[in-house]
């Protein structure tokens, strides 16, 4: 190692991204500085996009990173100018402008790289805090207590929502809610956006059960948008799915992730059956019911897990039974009430409520006594529901069998995947902010780093195609080229700076780390 040389790493491709989506620019146009500033907010966001992607620890000594690393050179930002304030004041400054920010990041994308926006998939999911936010900003996302996905209520949470596309995961919208907004208020408002972004393409849109409510999908259909989504116990009761018949369905030719590589008996199975259906309006509403498409769908894999998991909830139950059966009269169950009281703690902690049966009585001594069954019936009603679900759906038909309905909603998981990225090797933990108005800013911030990863991912992938793996990506073996082991793989890039008498050179590259740069068309000894 050359004794003045900076940490390079993968800081020309996210400059060399950034620049492809105008990142700076937009920002620049949207938050103009001072002529006398040092410094453009656009370019403190780029920096601090490429601490995300390259660093990514909690947000400090910022300015630290950037004296080790080679930020100056290629992003033209002197280390002194990332120092804490500084970054508060970007964060501040874009803060009111986040949807044209956002929007317009996106639509550049699209342009930018040919994106596919056929098909795009929404989901929300919640960001913990630190911090108690006593005096939130009102004209930004409120935190406030939800139900969290990390299961920690006892923090205060702000929501997040991504829209990506099919083509490659690529997160082309972001936005940030209150911690205990209902998601099934955000879907309208996304698909809005969404529709700005795209133009005249149309595009269809997959989400989870927080899509369906009449509402939303009244709203969908008549801005002439198609959906895919599953629908709740709230509009298909367990009767109907009960009701379906196994031997009627159509086997679809589907074969999910996990099973690519198992062999053709071990794969799970799928099965559909299609029907046509009104969705009743809201009650005292003047709307027409909604003409939908009903696809009922049947997994194997699914229809095995609901009957291994209730055969683990009835002997789990059971067990508490019996050793509440032996403890009758003692001193834990004296009395009918105490007995009443663990029967009830029994049927919710082991969720087998629904087909319980029980008697307590007394003895002649005043012992209690007990009785209990499950009830067969309820059970035989519940196992038939076994592998059963619905998505609803308003594709044409003609055009689209149920079972194509299937293969394009299990796409959704796609975006589940990039929350993983979102809140794995991206994400700012603890969050720590002054204020909400940053917070939102910040993620905002996490969310134009997540862009890029994706799109990085996305760009090696359509280079090697039709090949689908890197030599030695993966260390010694070859691996398929994915956001986190591009970044990791270039991770040890130096760049010894230039001088009067000597241009900047990179010592020793790889011939792994410059086969990525020429996949992505990169010149790591461009500066900015």
């Amino acid at each position: 190692m050359v004794e003045r040389d900076k940490v390079l790493g993968a800081l020309p491709v996210v400059a060399g991204f950034c620049e492809r989506l105008d990142i700076r620019g937009i920002i620049d146009r949207a938050c103009p500085i001072r002529d006398v500033a040092l410094v453009t907010h656009g370019r403190v966001i780029e920096a601090l996009i490429a601490n995300r992607l390259t660093s990514p620890q909690p947000l400090v000594h910022v300015e630290d990173w950037a004296e080790r690393w080679a930020v100056e050179e290629v992003f033209g930002v002197a280390p002194s100018l990332l120092n804490d304030d500084r970054i508060g004041r970007a964060l501040d400054a874009i803060a009111p402008h986040l949807e044209g920010i956002v929007g317009s990041i996106g639509a550049q994308a699209i342009s930018a790289f040919g994106l596919d926006v056929s098909r795009l998939h929404w989901d929300m999911t919640s960001i913990s805090l630190r911090g108690a936010y006593d005096t939130p900003d009102e004209d930004f996302a409120q935190p406030s207590y939800g139900h969290p996905k990390d299961r920690r209520p006892d923090l205060k949470q702000i929501q997040t929502g991504l829209a990506v596309t099919g083509d490659g995961g690529v997160p082309i919208l972001h936005g940030a809610y209150d911690g205990n907004a209902g998601e099934v208020n955000q879907v309208v408002a996304a698909m809005e956006s969404l529709r700005t972004m795209c133009g005249e393409r149309s595009f269809l849109l997959i989400g989870d059960t927080k899509l369906v409510s009449f509402d939303n999908l009244r709203q969908i259909m008549a801005a002439g948008v198609t959906f895919i989504a599953p629908a709740s116990k709230n509009y298909i009761s367990a009767e109907v799915l009960a009701a379906c018949d196994l031997d009627a369905a159509t086997p679809v030719d589907y074969v999910a992730q996990r099973d690519v590589g198992a062999a053709a008996a071990d794969r799970g199975s799928y099965r559909v059956l299609e029907d046509r259906w009104t969705m009743p309006p809201p009650k005292r509403t003047k709307h027409s019911g909604l003409e939908l498409r009903r696809v009922f769908v049947w997994s194997s894999a699914n229809a095995g897990a609901a009957a291994k998991a209730r055969t683990k909830k009835l002997a789990r139950a059971r067990d508490d039974l019996d050793g509440l059966t032996r403890g009758l009269g003692g001193r834990h169950y004296p009395t009918v009430e105490k007995v009443q009281a663990r029967l009830t703690t029994i049927a919710a902690k082991r969720r087998v409520g629904d087909y319980l049966n029980t008697t307590v009585a007394v003895d002649t001594t005043g012992k209690p006594t007990l009785q209990w069954n499950f009830d067969q019936a309820a059970l035989d009603a519940e196992a038939a529901t076994d592998g059963w679900y619905c998505l609803l759906t308003n594709l044409d038909p003609d055009n689209v069998e149920a079972g194509e309905i299937l293969t394009r909603y299990k796409g959704q998981e796609v975006v589940e995947r990039r929350y993983g990225n979102f809140k794995g090797p991206l994400a700012v933990a603890p969050v720590f902010l002054k204020n909400n108005r940053r917070i939102e800013a910040l993620l905002t911030v996490i969310c134009l780093a997540l862009l890029i990863f994706c799109l990085v991912e996305r760009e090696a992938r359509r280079a090697i195609a039709p090949e689908t793996k890197i030599a030695r990506l993966g260390g010694y073996r070859d691996a398929r080229p994915t956001g986190a082991n591009l970044f990791n793989a270039l991770a040890e890039l130096r760049l010894v700076p230039a001088t009067a008498n000597a241009p900047p050179i990179i010592p020793a590259p790889t011939g792994l780390q410059a086969r990525i740069l020429d996949l992505l068309d990169v010149d790591p000894i461009t500066t900015r």
